[in-house]
């Protein structure tokens, strides 16, 4: 059965709207990403499956009873609550005792590994995330919007984030820009495309397969549609001869193809990277030797020797606070090691991306911040006009006029770029370049990096990133130790001695009361229980791998249906089971 059904919605106070006619189904259990670029009304699709009172048109029905919540983007600020407090907040819109709330909110806290007491303001933007998800999922709503998770989170969060919400059972519908979570996590895609929403069962690739098909498709018909039109503007003009042979019914179509023509919309370029010429830095790029470095009594880097040459491409991955910054201040000279020596090489010229974006200036124009207020720039031995440049990262004159603290986060992440590609550099060092940008234009930064002839370091916790780029990867545990790996982070895990099993938040350890004694009856239906959910587990498993292939959709209708209801079934029975196994256990 249907839990969210979007008919012909129409939203965007503009000309042309964001999405025009749009129509979607969303079924019971779906985990659903929705793509696009930035701009293109995603986010603002997730906030009207909350609330749909300000659609412009169409309608968004959803199942009875149908309970949403919803992670935004952004990290709330203003929080002086214990994470108790703010789990508990998830529950006011409803109807519950209060010994049903403190169950509920001591659940989740033991489930989330998170310490109720503690104040949310104190916590790292990791745990808060964790905290803002457990408010949502505290209620148990029927369907969960995620936009943007894993914004700023570390690669351990990442994938603990990513193993709960694979055993997570009821519909998620998420925003992101993380490929590698895309893929794992979706069962079916929404792509809002040049006003458009485009739905497709099936994983990432598949549909990007399905993606180049449709494009190729449109564009030979755009293309067949304008030789038609030209044909039919040449007849018209021909003159009194075509007046004598002309019929009305001709000419209505004509006035037809061209107020279609008109409606077209327009496909957002690309952005388009101009390379700045350089000369190359000498061969070796830096030596570093037996370096440290402490703060406070805290050794943040601890003997650390390693050779870096021309060419090199460096993944630097670490939990946040681990120390990556401090390498890289460290390896460029903004800081000095305690201990032991790093050696620049010769003719350095060194290009920084700060992911803080601490070289905007907010309150000046972007023309002012990348151009510094002059009407060309410089590439190469070629002069551009600023307006013209700032297209190229798809910014409009009106945008390019506007104060930057007016930009989106994925906006100022593409000015920083605009103005980090006018400096000649043959090392770039890139601090989380990713965060905010849409998957095409993420896409490519990264061709454009693969072809990069200089040195690279790179700070990143986009695991799909890392393994299309880097040739080594620097890793961070947190211990002050830096460890090197061949290739990039798939290399890494694949290169570890002895890795430790990561635990999941539904895993993490807690310590709890000591536990009541079972008696004979109840450890018999223990064991019971348990074999029905290993039963479930694997028919579900295949349920969903069978779900997964694009084939399974060209069946009929009903056989779609059957084997939806019964995997929405085995989810609920699932559900159950695991409520009670929890209880026996306790």
């Amino acid at each position: 059965m249907p839990q969210l059904c979007l008919r012909n919605i129409t939203y965007g106070h503009r000309e042309p709207p964001l999405v025009e006619a749009g129509n979607a189904i969303i079924e019971q259990g779906d985990r659903v990403a929705v793509i696009g670029r930035n701009g293109a009304g995603k986010s603002t699709l997730l906030r009207l499956l909350m609330d749909s009172s300000d659609l412009d048109g169409g309608a968004i029905e959803k199942s009875p009873d149908c309970r949403v919540a919803m992670l935004e983007q952004s990290i709330p600020n203003d929080i002086n609550d214990s994470v108790y407090d703010v789990i508990a907040s998830g529950l006011s819109n409803d109807h519950y005792e209060d010994w049903d709330i403190q169950y509920r909110v001591e659940a989740m806290l033991s489930k989330m590994d998170l310490d109720g007491e503690i104040n949310f303001s104190s916590l790292s933007g990791g745990l808060k995330r964790r905290v803002l998800l457990s408010k949502c999922i505290v209620s148990d709503p029927d369907v969960l919007l995620l936009d943007e998770p894993t914004n700023h989170l570390d690669i351990d969060a990442i994938l603990q984030l990513e193993k709960f919400l694979q055993s997570y059972t009821k519909t998620i519908i998420f925003i992101t820009h993380d490929r590698a979570l895309m893929q794992s996590l979706a069962t079916k895609i929404i792509n809002i495309d040049n006003g458009r929403l485009i739905s497709w069962t099936g994983r990432y690739h598949d549909f990007l397969r399905h993606k180049e098909s449709l494009l190729a498709a449109e564009e030979k018909a755009n293309a067949l549609f304008d030789k038609r039109l030209s044909q039919e503007e040449v007849w018209i003009r021909q003159g009194i001869k075509a007046r004598r042979t002309r019929n009305e019914g001709r000419v209505r179509a004509l006035e037809k193809m061209r107020d279609e023509h008109r409606s077209r919309r327009k496909r957002q370029g690309t952005v388009q990277f101009s390379e700045q010429t350089m000369q190359s830095s000498g061969k070796q790029v830096f030596e570093i030797d037996n370096v440290s470095f402490c703060y406070h009594d805290r050794a943040i880097i601890k003997s650390f020797t390693t050779i870096c040459k021309r060419g090199d491409k460096i993944g630097i991955i670490g939990a946040n606070g681990s120390g990556k910054s401090t390498l890289v201040n460290l390896i460029l000279g903004n800081l000095q090691p305690t201990s032991g020596t790093i050696k620049q090489g010769s003719k350095l010229e060194v290009a920084y991306f700060d992911q803080q974006q601490q070289v905007l200036e907010p309150e000046k124009t972007l023309i002012e911040n990348v151009a510094g207020g002059s009407d060309t720039v410089t590439i190469g031995d070629q002069s551009k006009h600023i307006i013209s440049y700032l297209q190229d990262f798809l910014f409009s004159p009106e945008a390019a006029r506007k104060p930057v603290k007016n930009l989106s986060g994925g906006e100022r992440n593409r000015a920083l770029l605009a103005k980090l590609f006018l400096k000649p550099c043959n090392v770039l060092v890139l601090d989380e370049p990713t965060n905010d940008l849409d998957i095409e234009t993420l896409e490519l930064l990264e061709e454009k990096l693969s072809e990069y002839q200089g040195t690279l370091l790179l700070i990143s916790h986009d695991r799909q990133f890392l393994n299309n780029l880097v040739t080594s990867t620097f890793v961070l545990p947190g211990d002050g130790s830096v460890q090197e790996y061949s290739g990039g982070y798939d290399d890494y895990i694949s290169q570890r001695p002895n890795p430790q099993k990561k635990v999941s938040i539904k895993e993490t350890p807690k310590q709890k009361p000591e536990p009541i004694i079972l008696d004979k009856s109840d450890k018999k239906e223990l064991a019971k229980l348990c074999k029905q959910i290993e039963k479930l587990e694997q028919q579900q498993k295949k349920l969903h791998a069978k779900m997964g292939e694009s084939e399974f959709y060209q069946q009929s209708d009903e056989s779609i249906t059957e084997t939806q209801n019964k995997a929405a079934k085995i989810a609920s029975e699932l559900e159950e089971a695991y409520a009670h196994w929890e209880k026996l256990e306790s």
